[in-house]
C-alpha cells in the first residue's frame, strides 16, 4: 500500500508563514514568559522616616522575640496556627534559621500611605537618608535580596512630589552604591494607562540623568482602584497597563484596603478573601499570564500585637491567608509588622514541605519519560519544577532533598522550570 502524501505544497505553507509572521512576532513580544530568577515570598513596607541600616536585622529580632513570647514551643505554635504538629516540627528549625539569616526578602521603603504628608524639606531629607540607609543595609548583615521604594502616585496632586523623591533617592543611593539587583519602584493608585506610559518615560529619563543602563529601572503597579481593573469602555485596564509599560513592569500588587474601600465595602469586611478581592486578583492573574509580570497579594491589617491570645488569633488568620494565596498561585504578599514574619515563613515552608512528595514524584516520572524520548505534558512539568524552584529559593526546601526526591540537581530543575540562570 502506498503511503499517503501531503497535498499542501510548500507555497501554501510559505503563505501561511507570511500571513502569521506578524501574529508570531506580537505573541513573542507581548508574552515572553517568565524571565527566570527569584520571586520574593513577601514585600515588607517600612516608612521612610523609620528606615535604618539595621532594619532587616531589627525585624528578624522582633519576629524571634514574638515567637519566644507567644509560642515558646512548636506545640503552642501548631495549636495557635491550626497547623499539623508534625509539619510544624519539620519546618520550624528552618523558619528560625530564616529569621536569623534572611528575615526580609523584599524591602520596600514607603513614601506613600505609610509615610504620610510631610513638608518638602522633611521629605527631601528622608529621601536622601533612606537611600543611604538602604546602601548600608545592603552592605551589612542579612541584606534583603530585593529592595526599592514606593513613591506617591502620578495623580496631579502628588505627581511632582513623588518624582522629586524618586530622583533624590536614586541620586543618594547611587552616590553610595551601584543600583542593587532586584531594585524596583512601586507606583500606587494607578487609574489610567497613560500614567503607566508616563512612568516608563520617567524611568528612561532617570536612567539618562543618573547614568544607568537603558531598561535598568523597573516598576510595579499597585492595583488598588476599580479603574485599574475595568475601564470606562469595559476593557480590562490592567492588561493594557502591562503592555503600556514597555517591558518595565515587574509586578502587579493587589492593594486590599484602597480597592475594597473604593467599591464601598464596609471596613469590617475588607479582606484578601472578599469575593471582590478574588475577582480583581483573577483579572490580574489572567492579564499577567505569560508576560513575565509577577503577582503579589496584598496585606492584612490584623496585626499580631497585644496579649498572647490576640497575637495567636492574628497569627491564625495570617497563616490561613498566606496559605490561601499560595494555593491560588499568588506566591507573594505584603507584611506590615515584624510579628507577621513567623507565620509568613511557617505557612510558606509548610506549603512547600507538604507538597514536596507528590510534586517530586510527578516530576521524577516525567523526567524519566523524557530521558526515553517521551515529551508529554511539558506545561505540567514546568509547573512542578517551578514549585521546586520556588521552595529552594525561599529556603523551604534544600537542594539535597529535592535531588533525593526527583533525581535532579538544581540546574536540571531550573531547566524544566524554564528559568534562565536559575536562582
Amino acid at each position: 500500500m502506498t503511503s499517503p502524501q501531503p497535498r499542501l505544497g510548500p507555497g501554501v505553507l510559505d503563505e501561511l508563514d507570511r500571513r502569521l509572521a506578524p501574529a508570531d512576532a506580537e505573541l513573542a513580544a507581548r508574552y515572553p514568559g517568565d524571565a527566570g530568577g527569584r520571586q520574593p515570598v513577601h514585600t515588607v513596607y517600612v516608612p521612610a522616616d523609620r528606615m535604618t541600616p539595621r532594619v532587616t536585622l531589627e525585624w528578624g529580632t522582633s519576629a524571634l522575640t514574638a515567637l519566644a513570647t507567644n509560642a515558646p514551643t512548636a506545640a503552642v505554635l501548631a495549636a495557635a496556627t491550626r497547623t499539623d504538629q508534625a509539619l510544624v516540627d519539620a519546618v520550624l528549625p528552618g523558619v528560625l534559621a530564616k529569621l536569623e539569616r534572611e528575615p526580609v526578602e523584599d524591602l520596600r521603603i514607603d513614601f506613600e500611605d505609610g509615610y504620610g504628608p510631610r513638608p518638602d524639606e522633611a521629605e527631601d531629607a528622608d529621601a536622601a537618608g533612606a537611600a543611604r540607609a538602604l546602601a548600608a543595609a545592603l552592605a551589612g548583615a542579612a541584606p534583603p535580596p530585593c529592595s526599592g521604594l514606593r513613591v506617591r502616585s502620578l495623580e496631579a496632586v502628588t505627581r511632582r512630589r513623588g518624582l522629586r523623591t524618586l530622583d533624590l533617592f536614586l541620586g543618594a543611593l547611587l552616590a553610595s552604591t551601584a543600583l542593587p539587583a532586584g531594585f524596583v519602584v512601586t507606583l500606587p493608585k494607578v487609574t489610567d494607562v497613560r500614567q503607566v506610559e508616563a512612568m516608563a518615560l520617567v524611568c528612561a529619563r532617570l536612567e539618562e540623568a543618573h547614568g544607568l543602563a537603558e531598561g535598568r529601572l523597573r516598576f510595579e503597579l499597585q492595583v488598588e482602584t476599580p479603574q485599574s481593573i475595568l475601564a470606562a469602555d469595559g476593557t480590562a485596564t490592567v492588561a493594557r497597563m502591562v503592555q503600556a509599560a514597555g517591558g518595565r513592569c515587574a509586578g502587579l500588587h493587589y492593594g486590599t484596603y484602597d480597592y475594597s474601600a473604593a467599591l464601598g465595602i464596609a471596613a469590617a469586611y475588607q479582606s484578601l478573601e472578599h469575593p471582590a478581592a478574588d475577582h480583581a486578583k483573577a483579572v490580574m492573574q489572567v492579564a499577567a499570564a505569560g508576560t513575565g509580570v509577577r503577582l503579589s497579594d496584598g496585606s492584612t491589617n490584623v496585626l499580631p500585637v497585644g496579649d498572647p491570645a490576640a497575637v495567636r488569633a492574628a497569627w491564625r488568620l495570617h497563616a490561613r491567608l498566606v496559605r490561601r494565596s499560595l494555593e491560588r498561585g499568588l506566591w507573594q504578599g505584603w507584611d506590615l509588622h515584624p510579628a507577621q514574619l513567623p507565620t509568613r515563613y511557617l505557612a510558606t515552608y509548610a506549603f512547600f514541605r507538604e507538597g514536596l512528595p507528590a510534586a517530586a514524584a510527578r516530576l521524577r516520572a516525567y523526567a524519566e519519560r523524557t530521558a526515553g524520548g517521551v515529551l508529554d505534558e511539558p506545561a505540567t512539568a514546568q509547573a512542578l519544577a517551578g514549585f521546586m524552584a520556588r521552595g529552594l529559593d525561599c529556603g523551604a526546601l534544600t537542594e539535597a532533598e529535592v535531588s533525593e526526591h526527583t533525581g535532579l540537581d538544581r540546574a536540571a530543575v531550573d531547566t524544566f522550570a524554564r528559568r534562565p540562570g536559575g536562582g
